[in-house]
């Protein structure tokens, strides 16, 4: 008597999981699409146009910019009309009526320290919460972040008055330490997040082969910070060189950067468009020069430990 032997089912196939170059390749199609490319493109021409335009006008006559608009010079270039002049750069510079030239140098006097002191400090404060075991640390972690939502506006008096009390308002040192005291939350915060990304291997041998806490700081951390520091030395830096707020409350007429001096011009010499757009871009050019000089490590520092692999 035969039997029948039951069918047999083939087991089933998991297919591999997808790779990390497969998923990278589905990404980079969806970020690289047509539509996506077109916008980016327009918003970066809607941006792009008022900076250029006024580059155009920063260097034409005065008589040119009342009696016609900036988009005008290339017919008159093609016919041989066209008419660029630096006047403009020396009445905004160095004319006393405006005098753009010390203001400038007021404006690294202010920014340099205001970048510099911010990132000492925050560069000790993150190493202690990521790698210093102490009592309170979350706590006083937690603390520290919750600051970032204080608006300043509400500090300005208070801080002033502190300034007045020992004798230090209308210097330089107000707008250093106000500077500095309204980044550190974002600096401990951003720093924080990059040492903590780091593989704690390396801490742990750089222990065994007898390092502390200084050796391990400058040797170990140190070299691998190099794009978050830039990151948020950007950041830093356009935030104090476009400020006027607190250069405005705290600093005093000897002390006022080129953000001050180019307020009161608008509101005083609002008609003479040939040196106001002369000195709104002395005061843009060199953030654009920061920026783009250290863009690669700008971007490297925004995307370090976003992505794990």
């Amino acid at each position: 008597m035969s039997t029948t032997q039951p069918a047999v089912t083939p087991p089933k196939v998991t297919p591999p999981p997808s790779t990390v170059s497969d998923r990278a390749r589905k990404a980079k199609k969806k970020l690289t699409s047509p539509w996506a490319s077109g916008i980016a493109l327009v918003i970066a021409v809607a941006w792009t146009v008022p900076t250029f335009g006024l580059l155009v006008t920063s260097f034409r006559p005065e008589l040119d910019i009342r009696l016609s608009g900036w988009w005008t010079v290339f017919g008159d270039a093609f016919a041989g009309e066209g008419v660029f002049s630096l006047r403009n750069y020396e009445s905004a510079l160095f004319d006393s009526s405006s005098n753009l030239a010390s203001y400038f140098v007021n404006s690294f006097v202010i920014t340099l320290p205001a970048v510099f002191i911010p990132i000492t400090i925050a560069l000790l404060a993150a190493y202690a919460f990521a790698w210093i075991d102490f009592k309170g640390r979350d706590i006083l972690f937690v603390s520290v972040f919750a600051l970032q939502i204080v608006p300043i506006q509400i500090t300005l008096i208070p801080l002033l008055s502190a300034y007045v009390d020992i004798d230090i308002n209308g210097t330089f040192w107000p707008i250093w330490l106000s500077h500095s005291m309204f980044a550190l939350p974002l600096a401990i915060f951003l720093l924080h997040n990059f040492m903590k990304d780091i593989p704690a291997s390396l801490v742990e041998a750089a222990r065994v082969d007898g390092a502390g806490h200084v050796k391990i700081f400058f040797s170990v951390m140190l070299p691998l910070l190099t794009p978050a520091i830039a990151a948020f030395g950007i950041f830093q830096f356009l935030w104090v060189w476009n400020d006027l707020l607190v250069a405005l409350v705290m600093g005093g007429p000897d002390t006022f950067p080129l953000t001050v001096r180019i307020a009161e011009m608008a509101g005083s010499r609002g008609g003479d468009w040939h040196v106001l757009s002369a000195g709104a871009f002395i005061a843009i050019i060199v953030p654009l020069i920061v920026f783009l000089s250290l863009q690669r490590y700008f971007v490297r520092g925004l995307l370090a430990g976003s992505v794990k692999g």
